[in-house]
């Protein structure tokens, strides 16, 4: 006999707040707000000196910086977590 579990369904929240410093720096505050924790990100990204100015390029580094930061994050609580449940 398999046992079935409920569905279990959750929303996370993620906010990605991206700032144009200057022509040179673009700015990313990533918030992920996942309902019993909330993780931030700060991130940076500048434009090559030889590149022209494009905002979107920047706007695209630094929020795939934040996501990736975003990421370590949620894999170390998720680490964590688990090492305190094996514990228990």
């Amino acid at each position: 006999m398999t046992q079935q579990t409920a569905a279990h369904t959750r929303t996370w929240t993620l906010r990605l707040d991206i700032f144009e410093e200057d022509q040179d720096t673009t700015l990313v505050h990533a918030v992920l707000d996942t309902g019993d924790n909330t993780l931030v990100s700060r991130t940076a990204a500048h434009r090559n000196p030889d590149d022209p100015p494009v905002p979107e390029i920047g706007d695209e580094y630094a929020a795939g910086r934040a996501l990736l930061a975003l990421g370590r994050q949620l894999v170390d609580a998720g680490a964590a977590d688990a090492d305190v449940n094996a514990r228990s």
